[in-house]
């Protein structure tokens, strides 16, 4: 190896401790309630009054977890919930804990101003996307409706961090919404040496989400990984993941008028593939999502 060569690797080493220190000192720590939960899931028989008083000690969490077990609109359940209990035995533990880290996503970056429109925007976005799985299945393992409606919060949770650090980042955010050809991280990296993509695959390995949904939140901006071409891959159902949170965003922006971007034309063909639907059915389904009347405001 050349004096080049070992210059050229000690800089890239560099250039990605430097990346790694830059996302690690913006993401926060783990929600307690989290790890309670995972020490639960880790024995041969949880004990569900024990999470049920951990979880009822966040009156909020504990609230949207009762709204979410009793709502059609998740398709869920066909009985009413009363208890944090029930809750936990008709959703199961993992369906849980996921549920729980989107609904505390929000309380995590408290400190970081001016994100009530990205929020509701990114809670709307889940609802879709829980509705869509219901209306378009994912053909490669049964994805629960409160599974995409996680994805869907998670999806852009490195926006806020990348808010946090740098106060120039919502012009940045603005010109990579604007362009029809670059990718949308590689204009945030081009920017800074990172992209909310990457964050938010990190937070949400930080936080112990299974890596179908951090390949998701990755990759989600990625056309050749949507399409599942080139010397890597990713799960069939991060694949579908991604499209069913693409397509709600699609549906999200035509219906409110809110918040456009150009990602769809990038990405949309794409997408469509994955979810074996033309465009002929994707019409159909956005008329559906009207007339059903899909919450367009956060449910939660």
């Amino acid at each position: 190896m050349t004096d080049s060569d070992d210059s050229t690797a000690n800089s890239e080493k560099l250039v990605l401790a430097l990346k790694d220190e830059l996302v690690s000192i913006g993401i926060p720590p783990r929600p307690t309630i989290l790890q309670s939960i995972e020490r639960e899931m880790r024995k041969d028989e949880p004990d569900f009054s024990t999470l049920e008083i951990v979880i009822s000690l966040d009156v909020g969490v504990a609230a949207s977890l009762l709204k979410i077990a009793n709502s059609s609109f998740f398709g869920i359940s066909s009985t009413h919930v009363n208890t944090i209990k029930d809750a936990l035995q008709i959703l199961g533990l993992k369906v849980v804990g996921t549920a729980i880290a989107g609904l505390s996503l929000r309380k995590a970056f408290a400190n970081v101003p001016n994100l009530e429109r990205f929020w509701d925007g990114s809670a709307c976005i889940a609802q879709i996307s829980a509705w869509l799985t219901l209306q378009v299945p994912c053909s490669d393992r049964t994805v629960r409706p409160a599974e995409a409606y996680t994805l869907g919060l998670f999806r852009d949770a490195g926006i806020p961090v990348l808010m946090s650090n740098f106060s120039d980042y919502i012009d940045t955010l603005k010109i990579a919404n604007s362009d029809a050809v670059q990718p949308f991280t590689a204009i945030e990296d081009l920017e800074f040496g990172v992209n909310h993509a990457f964050i938010g695959a990190k937070l949400a390995k930080e936080w112990a989400l299974s890596s179908e949904y951090g390949y998701a939140i990755e990759f989600h901006h990625d056309r050749s990984m949507i399409e599942g071409v080139g010397p890597t891959a990713i799960p069939d159902v991060s694949r579908y993941f991604i499209a069913i949170s693409q397509l709600a965003e699609l549906f999200h922006q035509r219906a409110t008028h809110q918040s456009h971007t150009l990602e769809w034309d990038k990405l949309g063909s794409a997408c469509l593939d994955v979810l074996h639907i033309t465009q002929e059915r994707q019409t159909e389904l956005y008329e559906q999502m009207l007339a059903e009347k899909v919450p367009l405001r956060p449910a939660f």
